[in-house]
């Protein structure tokens, strides 16, 4: 399992906990729901049986001061009294300003038909009224408590989510950073080393075919440490022909890649004229085909097509090497990222940082078929 294994499986470890808070929450606000429900109709209960009794005629002046107490303490569950006919006698804990209209208390009548069943009141002589009732305000906001509770829940991580990700991307970008000057920084004095000396051997000796590999191998080291200084810093972007930089990268990887691997540039007969760092492009040109080159078994193709789509140039790397699971097709980008022996596995991430932070474009998987070999598409704006 490697990091980027554990990782998802810590994010979806976050993502169980908040659902099991959510269902949980749930459950228990819906148990209160019910027991608050009970106690409600048992109140609405006794207003009623209280309201039919202050009806009679022989009760007490003491009963009759203790029924309409009881009447009188229903102060939170909105209540309707009805005839037989659906007229309205009385209503309790409306909109004491909306319940001046009696096309609002109609209304109110309706909602509470709906959510709760009527309480019958035997006024005598097969006479009846209702009571109809709805929750209390209470236990209204109870009820949409938990959803409340889970968008909160909900909220926080995906907050916590973002500053832990904008964290972690400005403790990369430091690392980048620190990585690639040091990087420069310790080729740079064996780099200039090797120059001084290839001017004491040119003068020793006259081996030019020498000399002139020698040569060739510190300027490649130049251009290296030319591109971890770029790296760690804001390189410019300069007006730049894209298929000459191409043609330049593929130029270098043909001569020192075997002749079975076959290189093939497809381009339209147009000058591409784009802001770009030639030297980090380039890099990144090499890395995708490098990568191509070691998932060809022994023979091969790889083949680099540019093209223009509504206003943006496409190049697409081909390979027909042993393809890249599906699943992989957004970690192999990822720094520390490697499937070989030996390697940082770096090279897919500086061409990932190249194309979508400092040129401003994408660069990803198009499609990959294994055994078949797999398609990179980078798409720049043009």
């Amino acid at each position: 399992m490697t990091i980027y294994n554990k990782k998802q499986w810590w994010k979806f470890a976050l993502l169980l906990v908040a659902i099991a808070i959510g269902i949980s929450s749930l459950y228990y606000t819906s148990i209160l729901v019910k027991k608050l429900s009970y106690e409600e109709r048992k109140k609405v209960q006794l207003w009623a049986e209280a309201t039919r009794q202050l009806g009679e005629a022989d009760i007490s002046e003491k009963d009759f001061g203790f029924l309409l107490q009881v009447v009188q303490n229903n102060r939170t569950v909105p209540v309707i009294l009805t005839d037989s006919l659906d007229n309205i006698l009385s209503y309790r804990n409306l909109d004491s300003i909306k319940a001046k209209n009696l096309v609002y208390i109609k209304e109110q009548l309706l909602i509470m038909k709906k959510e709760n069943g009527p309480i019958i009141i035997n006024i005598g002589k097969n006479n009846k009224n209702y009571i109809y009732y709805q929750g209390s305000y209470l236990l209204q906001r109870l009820t949409y408590y938990p959803y409340i509770q889970i968008g909160v829940i909900l909220l926080f991580i995906f907050v916590a989510y973002l500053a832990f990700s904008s964290s972690r991307k400005a403790e990369q970008n430091q690392v980048w950073v620190g990585l690639t000057k040091e990087t420069a920084h310790q080729l740079g004095t064996p780099t200039s080393s090797l120059m001084a000396w290839i001017e004491l051997i040119k003068d020793k000796f006259n081996d030019i075919e020498l000399i002139n590999e020698l040569e060739k191998d510190v300027k490649r080291l130049e251009v290296i440490t030319d591109r971890f200084s770029k790296i760690g810093s804001n390189p410019t972007l300069k007006p730049t022909n894209l298929v000459e930089t191409i043609q330049s990268a593929i130029g270098y990887l043909r001569s020192r890649t075997s002749d079975n691997i076959n290189f093939s540039f497809l381009y339209p007969d147009k000058a591409f004229i784009l802001p770009l760092n030639r030297s980090l492009f380039e890099w990144v040109i090499e890395n995708l085909c490098k990568n191509a080159v070691d998932s060809i078994s022994s023979i091969g193709n790889i083949i680099i097509e540019l093209k223009e789509i509504k206003n943006k140039v496409i190049i697409d790397i081909t390979d027909t090497g042993k393809g890249i699971p599906k699943s992989k097709f957004k970690t192999i980008f990822k720094p520390g990222y490697t499937t070989k022996s030996r390697g940082w596995g770096l090279g897919l991430s500086l061409a990932k940082r190249i194309i979508e932070i400092y040129h401003k474009g994408r660069i990803f998987v198009l499609n990959s078929e294994s055994g078949k070999g797999s398609t990179f598409r980078i798409i720049l704006k043009y």
